[in-house]
Formats: C-alpha cells, sequence, structure tokens
C-alpha cells in the first residue's frame, strides 16, 4: 500500500533492487541519487530520504536501465501498487570526478551488490544537477555536518570548469545558506 509524503524505507529500496535484478538479469547495481543513503547511512535522517524513487543502473550493463525503468519506474503498476519505484539512469545521470569509483562502497542485498558513491561524490552529482530538491539535499548535509564544504569544492575542482561555469558559485551559496563556516 503506497505510503504518500512518507520516507523511503531501506526494506523499500531492498525491494526495488530485487526487483530490478529480475527484470535485468543482473546482480550487480551502481545506485546514484539522494537514496543511495539508505545504504550508507542505515540510520540517515529522514529529511534527507524524501525521494520515492531508487536511481539505479546494473553496473556491467547499464544500457538495460531502460528495461528496469519501462517495468518498475514511474507511473508504473509496481509504482501504483508499492508507492516507489526505479527510476533507471545510466552512468552519466550522475556527474562525479572520474576517480569515483576508488572511493565507493560496496553492500550487499542478499546475493546482490550495491555499489555506492561516497557522500562528498554523491553530493557533487546534486551540486551539478543544481535543482532546487538539490539544494536542500547539500544543504541539510552540509548544516547535519555529514559532508565538508572544503571536500566538495576539492571534488568541484576535479570537474571542467568550462562545462560547470557555476558549480563553485553553487557550492558556496549552499554553504551560505547552511551557516557552514567556509574554511
Amino acid at each position: 500500500m503506497p505510503r504518500d509524503g512518507a520516507t523511503m524505507q531501506r526494506s523499500e529500496a531492498e525491494h526495488v533492487l530485487r526487483a530490478a535484478a529480475a527484470i535485468a538479469q543482473e546482480q550487480s547495481f551502481v545506485v546514484v541519487g539522494s537514496q543511495a543513503l539508505l545504504f550508507l547511512m542505515p540510520h540517515a535522517p529522514d529529511a534527507l530520504l524524501v525521494s520515492r524513487e531508487l536511481d539505479l543502473y546494473p553496473a556491467l550493463h547499464p544500457e538495460k536501465s531502460d528495461l528496469i525503468d519501462g517495468a518498475i519506474g514511474a507511473l508504473s503498476s509496481f509504482d501504483t501498487t508499492f508507492g516507489y519505484h526505479a527510476d533507471g539512469v545510466g552512468p552519466e545521470t550522475a556527474v562525479m570526478p572520474g576517480d569515483w569509483m576508488q572511493r565507493a562502497s560496496l553492500h550487499y542485498v542478499g546475493d546482490l551488490t550495491v555499489i555506492c558513491p561516497e557522500l562528498h561524490d554523491l553530493a557533487l552529482s546534486k551540486c551539478v544537477a543544481a535543482r532546487e530538491k538539490d539544494a536542500l539535499f547539500v544543504r541539510e548535509l552540509i548544516q547535519r555536518s555529514l559532508i565538508a564544504v572544503a571536500t566538495l569544492r576539492e571534488r568541484a575542482a576535479m570537474l571542467d570548469a568550462d562545462k560547470y561555469p557555476h558549480l563553485a558559485a553553487w557550492i558556496d551559496r549552499r554553504a551560505l545558506e547552511a551557516k557552514a563556516p567556509f574554511p
């Protein structure tokens, strides 16, 4: 039964992963987006878990994301039935430094492997997307001292500045809004 306005629970994310594995016939997934916190931080604050979708792609065959999106994505019968869904994305969806996988962590759901970006890399991808919901997410991470603004800036400097000319200012704005001290 869908739970309107509720945060996603770890058990729901695991349900989405098992369904995605059955659809794609894959055992390893990269999870990006805010719900990666369900694996990175077992007791993440509810304010950071407001999305009802799990952004993922099969690690070895990202092209299978379309199958997942079509079967258990937004507005699917899965979504209507459970009130949460998968968002089949690709490696290009979350913009992170080229070496992000060196900092990624592995998590296990039965025989499934879940690969999650390190929290600063995840936050940086939200900074690049620069939507209002991303601003709220990053600001909350900063306010709760879950990420360091200096580290976020270092990771941002690893991206192509010409491609993301306003990134540093966007990060600084979130830090100011969070009343975070500048280094």
